[in-house]
């Protein structure tokens, strides 16, 4: 599969990198993965607003309720996991993406996951 879709993290667009159920929430989370410490790409804003954009597209346009039946009508949380808290230049690019999420009606979080 990954010779297929290449490898997962926020660097590729196309897949999601991983789909999971909070039990206690009863919400359905959208993992996106990365990897690098902030600032270390000059591509890592964008990469990350493409996959946010994806990932949105893929709940609210009805792709993950034709993937998973089982999660049709269940409220969405869209997590970033980073070794680090955001930082930086990263501190207001993580706020402005989880308002604009959040106006979407999708709970946005970031997970520190070293």
């Amino acid at each position: 599969m990954l010779a297929q879709f290449g490898a997962p993290g926020v660097q590729n667009p196309t897949i999601v990198d991983l789909i999971t159920l909070d039990t206690t929430s009863d919400k359905v989370v959208l993992v996106m993965v990365e990897h690098r410490s902030w600032g270390a790409s000059p591509r890592q804003f964008r990469e990350i607003e493409e996959k946010i954009n994806r990932y949105l597209g893929y709940a609210l346009d009805g792709f993950l309720a034709e993937h998973y039946p089982r999660y049709e009508g269940k409220a969405v949380r869209i997590r970033l996991d980073c070794p680090e808290p955001p930082s930086g230049a990263a501190a207001p690019f993580v706020d402005a993406a989880r308002r604009a999420i959040e106006a979407q009606g999708v709970e946005f979080v970031v997970n520190v996951a070293p």
